[in-house]
């Protein structure tokens, strides 16, 4: 296999930082990103690679940050073959608590941050006469949850979700390849973030009856960014989440 030039966004922690360090440890070249500098630092240090890697912090939303990862890929590594749009935010709020300045944040990182970017790594990959991108959206978009009430982050990633597959249809005849990989329940930071301080709790949402972890998004994605005919559709790794209920 050639050696691919890849860039992680949101990659200082959790599911991006495994997801870089899988396509490092298979030994591709990797530009990670991050809004928060000193988390991105330290993660590449502990990334390793650094002939091999190369970290940009910048707040994803803001659109020259994308291109600038972009040129980065290009300038350092001849090429881009792989964008991972993973960085985003997401937190539980009540419908009708949810302020404009709410629904802007999440629409601005999670849903303009993954536009923007690709629309950039889309140009890039068209000079190289293909690629793949690969979109990180959420089973809550197929599969709400009552309890777990959060319509601004999910109307964001639903978008995402159709980006994918509109995306996948204009520049399949290109040979650009995009996909979704939608997670069940992580063991991440972002479990903490959101006020949740035992994960394993939530367990009995998935037909396995345990919650994923990182290296399983990390996998799917290599997976995604390796097979060259899959296009236009959405993986849920999820231990069952979406597919059904246990009843106790």
């Amino acid at each position: 296999m050639k050696q691919l030039s890849v860039i992680v966004t949101g990659a200082s922690t959790g599911l991006g930082k495994a997801i870089a360090r899988l396509f490092l440890d298979k030994g591709h070249r990797v530009v990670i990103n991050s809004v928060n500098e000193t988390n991105l630092r330290q993660a590449a240090t502990e990334l390793g690679h650094s002939e091999r890697l190369t970290a940009i912090a910048g707040n994803i939303g803001e659109r020259a940050v994308g291109q600038q990862l972009v040129e980065a890929a290009v300038q350092q590594y001849g090429r881009l073959d792989v964008l991972v749009n993973n960085a985003g935010v997401f937190s539980a709020k009540p419908f009708l608590d949810v302020e404009e300045e709410d629904l802007d944040r999440f629409l601005d990182i999670n849903l303009k941050g993954t536009f923007f970017t690709s629309q950039a790594a889309i140009r890039a990959m068209l000079n190289n006469g293909g690629g793949a991108i690969i979109n990180i959206g959420t089973v809550l978009v197929d599969h709400a949850i009552a309890g777990f009430p959060s319509t601004a982050p999910i109307a964001s990633k639903g978008a995402v979700h159709a980006l994918t597959r509109q995306l996948a249809a204009e520049f399949g005849n290109r040979n650009i390849r995009v996909n979704t990989i939608a997670p069940g329940i992580i063991r991440s930071p972002l479990q903490e973030k959101n006020g949740i301080t035992d994960p394993n709790s939530l367990a009995g949402l998935h037909l396995l009856n345990r919650i994923g972890d990182p290296v399983n998004i990390a996998e799917t994605a290599y997976l995604l960014a390796t097979n060259d005919f899959i296009s236009g559709t959405t993986i849920n790794v999820d231990g069952g989440h979406v597919a059904g209920h246990t009843l106790a």
